[in-house]
């Protein structure tokens, strides 16, 4: 992770974005504070969203089947009456 200050940054941009593709992340300060980060992209953002989609669909098949009267009763418990 590197730290450079804003008017670098605004001075260099081209430079950083390459780095951020290369897959660092760079941190953008203003009088010593951090205001603002840069990070990579996910490269396969839909593979990440198809193995969530696995593992919902795994755990929809070994959950316990509940019945209506169940499910409003987890629904309502802890509620004012």
């Amino acid at each position: 992770m590197r730290e450079v200050r804003l008017t670098e940054a605004k001075a260099d941009l081209p430079r950083l974005i390459d780095a951020v593709e290369q897959g660092e992340t760079v941190i953008i300060t203003r009088h010593g504070r951090a205001v603002a980060r840069l990070v990579p992209e996910p490269q396969h953002p839909a593979a990440e969203i198809q193995d969530v989609m696995r593992e919902i669909a795994l755990f929809r098949q070994n959950m316990p089947a509940l019945s209506v009267a169940e499910i409003l009763a987890a629904r309502d418990e802890g509620r004012n009456r």
